[in-house]
């Protein structure tokens, strides 16, 4: 088999808009059917987007013994829930970030992917696999700029839509679960490994009762790493990585747009480089690395249970929120 044939669990929007295009450029996935919980509206997506079979119902999708692997961008407290019911349907699964609404229900997910050794299932956090994270993550490796000693985050959205998902607190809602899993992933990334404590502050919206605006200092031991994210401000994102010797500074680094190059800016002394990276699409390649860890039975880029150590260090920020100390 030389492409691993993909059904979508919902049509959500971001699906329709991002991935599928995507996905269109893969060498090694494409995508064979999507579902809703309205045939219709699965067949007019499936229709305008050029994608084979359109279902009803997730569990008919899940049911198609010609589907090889499940994309779930559903809401985030769905996310655990049909990710085991995909599994159970001996298909493998690449779910949307974050992985649950708690460590916990991460967990649930982890230890039922164990019972299915031959299925892979991994959380899309697409960021990592882009040129641009790569190389700051080889920069680092490399003592590029030095000893590494703290990383700077920023990343912001206004979005005060009361119907938007992101603005519903019972199904997972607020930045810190929909932006902030971000700051807290890149900043273990970078640092390769996992804070000894945390400290964080969250505003809530008073009407949607989901966090706002949340900042959160993480301890590392031999470093720190600052982040802020919020659903109510000015858009912006911005990373800054120092060490003793220089730093890295990435221009878009989440949202790296898939028809323009992205910039980076790596200072060593006195030595400014500004780094291109070719135009690629962030998505494509998540799919297409997936894809082939399960055609050549492989690692996934990314093993699950990176996605409940994420899960936890969220849940620390809301802690020491509420306690007002480290956790």
């Amino acid at each position: 088999m030389s492409k691993l044939r993909w059904g979508v669990l919902s049509t959500s929007k971001f699906a329709q808009n991002k991935i599928i295009p995507a996905v269109k450029h893969c060498q090694h996935a494409e995508i064979t059917a999507i579902s809703s919980r309205n045939l219709s509206q699965a067949q007019e997506v499936a229709t305008r987007l050029g994608i084979a079979k359109a279902y009803g119902s997730y569990d008919e999708l899940l049911a198609d013994s010609e589907i090889d692997a499940i994309y779930n961008p559903m809401p985030n407290h769905m996310h655990v829930d049909w990710s085991i019911k995909a599994l159970q349907a001996g298909k493998h699964v690449l779910c949307e970030k974050p992985i649950g609404l708690s460590s916990g229900e991460g967990q649930q997910l982890v230890d039922a992917a164990k019972q299915f050794p031959k299925l892979k299932v991994m959380e899309a956090f697409m960021y990592r696999l882009h040129p641009q994270w790569q190389r700051a993550k080889q920069l680092v490796a490399e003592g590029k700029i030095g000893q590494l000693r703290t990383v700077q985050s920023f990343f912001s959205y206004f979005n005060t839509d009361a119907n938007n998902i992101r603005n519903k607190a019972d199904i997972g809602g607020g930045g810190m679960m929909d932006i902030g899993c971000y700051n807290v992933s890149l900043s273990r990334f970078i640092f390769g490994a996992e804070p000894k404590r945390v400290f964080g502050i969250a505003e809530f919206d008073p009407q949607f009762q989901t966090d706002r605006l949340a900042s959160g200092i993480l301890d590392f031991g031999n470093g720190t790493a600052t982040f802020t994210c919020s659903t109510q401000l000015s858009p912006y994102q911005r990373v800054n990585i120092f060490g003793t010797e220089g730093r890295i500074e990435i221009e878009i680094p989440f949202n790296a747009p898939p028809d323009k190059p992205c910039k980076m800016w790596h200072q060593q002394g006195d030595k400014i480089e500004e780094i291109v990276f070719d135009i690629c699409d962030q998505y494509t390649i998540e799919f297409d690395l997936f894809s082939l860890a399960v055609l050549n039975d492989t690692a996934v880029p990314t093993l699950l249970e990176d996605a409940v150590a994420n899960m936890k260090v969220i849940e620390a920020v809301f802690e020491s929120s509420k306690t007002g100390g480290w956790v």
